[in-house]
C-alpha cells in the first residue's frame, strides 16, 4: 500500500534507536533504514546492519549498489528479515558512493538502474522503489528527469521518490547538495501530472507536516528528512493529518519515559547509552530547560555506568508542556 508519508533514510540518524522513538510519535508514517551497500549486507554483521524491532514497521530498507545480481540477493534477504519495502538510492552525491559507482550517479545510467529493478522484483514480493535526484550536473533538465523515470518505470518500480534538487557530483559535498541546488518541486509536479499511472513521491525542504501535507494535491506521497529528525514531536499529528487515524499522541515528555525501557533493554544486550541517547538531544529545542537537558545527556552519557537514570535525571531539568 502506497504511504502518503514517510521519513527519509539518512545516514548516521534513521537508525534503529531513531526509528524506535520516532513510533512513539507516529505508528503509519513509513521509515527507512540508513543507506547500506549491498557488499555490507551480504558479507558484514547483518544484525548490526539489519536488525529492527517489529514496533519499527513499517520499514523500508535502503540498499546502495549497481550489481543487479547482488541486489537481488539482498531484496531477497530484506523480505526474509521482515522488511515491507526495498529501496534504491539513486540520490546519494558523495565521493565514496560515486566511486563505488552507485548512488546519483546512476542517474547517467538508466539502462542500469532498470536492469535492477527488474533483479530486484523477481528475487521478492517487496515492493521495489527508486530515490533519486531531479537531474545530475548538467543532465538536469525535465526531459533528462522524464527519460530516467521512462526506462525505470518499464522494469516496473512501485515508486520514484524524487529529491528536488538536482546532485552536483563534482565541487559540492553531500550537505552543500541538500542545500545549495534550489528546489524544483514543479518538475515532481509535472511529472506526476504526465505520468499519472506512476506512484510519485516528492522529497526536499519541507519543514511542517501542513506544507507537506499540502503537496497531496499534486503528488502521491511526500518524504520528511531533516525536520523529522530535528522535531520528531511534530509528528504526532502525523497520522491524523495523512491517514485519517489517532497517532499516539505522546508529548516529547511522555516519549522519553517511553524509551527507558528501551534502554534497559539495549544496555541489556552489551549496548551503550549513547548510541540511544544521541537521538534525543534535540527533542525539546527551545523550551525552557533544554540546555540543560543537552548538557547533562551529553557530558555523561559517555560514563562507565551511564544509564536510563541519567536520562530520568535529565528530564527533571525540562518543564513539562501543559496539559
Amino acid at each position: 500500500m502506497l504511504r502518503p508519508l514517510s521519513v527519509a533514510p539518512m545516514m548516521d540518524r534513521t537508525d534503529r534507536h531513531f526509528r524506535f522513538l520516532m513510533r512513539r510519535f507516529t505508528k503509519r508514517t513509513l521509515l527507512y533504514t540508513e543507506m547500506v551497500t549491498t557488499g555490507a549486507v551480504l558479507h558484514g554483521d547483518r544484525e548490526k546492519l539489519l536488525g529492527f524491532s517489529e514496533e519499527e514497521r513499517p520499514l523500508s530498507l535502503q540498499l546502495g549498489g549497481d550489481d543487479p545480481r547482488a541486489l537481488a540477493d539482498c531484496a531477497r534477504l530484506a523480505e526474509e528479515l521482515g522488511h515491507d519495502e526495498v529501496n534504491l538510492n539513486v540520490g546519494c552525491p558523495s565521493d565514496r558512493v560515486q566511486s563505488g559507482r552507485f548512488g546519483a550517479c546512476l542517474m547517467a545510467r538508466p539502462e542500469a538502474v532498470s536492469r535492477a529493478v527488474e533483479a530486484m522484483r523477481e528475487a521478492c514480493s517487496l515492493p521495489v522503489t527508486v530515490k533519486h535526484r531531479i537531474g545530475i550536473d548538467e543532465r538536469d533538465s525535465y526531459e533528462d528527469l522524464l527519460a530516467f523515470v521512462d526506462v525505470v518505470a518499464r522494469a516496473g518500480c512501485d515508486r520514484f521518490t524524487v529529491h528536488a534538487r538536482k546532485a552536483v557530483l563534482g565541487g559540492l559535498s553531500p550537505k552543500e547538495n541538500r542545500e545549495a541546488p534550489p528546489l524544483r518541486y514543479e518538475d515532481v509536479h509535472r511529472l506526476k501530472r504526465e505520468r499519472p499511472e506512476l506512484a510519485v513521491e516528492i522529497n526536499g525542504g519541507f519543514r511542517s507536516l501542513e506544507a507537506a501535507h499540502a503537496q497531496l494535491e499534486q503528488v502521491d506521497a511526500v518524504m520528511i528528512g531533516r525536520m523529522a529528525y530535528d522535531e520528531p514531536e511534530a509528528f504526532r499529528e502525523a497520522d491524523r493529518l495523512f491517514f485519517g487515524e489517532a497517532g499516539p499522541g505522546l508529548s516529547a515528555h511522555d516519549a522519553v519515559r517511553e524509551m527507558l525501557p528501551y534502554l534497559e533493554w539495549w544496555l541489556g544486550r552489551g549496548g551503550r547509552l549513547h548510541d540511544v541517547s544521541k537521538h534525543l538531544l534535540g527533542l525539546f529545542a527551545g523550551r525552557p530547560g533544554a540546555r540543560a537537558w543537552r548538557r547533562t545527556i551529553s557530558e555523561e552519557s559517555g560514563r562507565p555506568g551511564a544509564g536510563p537514570e541519567l536520562i530520568e535525571r535529565a528530564l527533571r531539568c525540562v518543564r513539562p508542556e501543559a496539559s
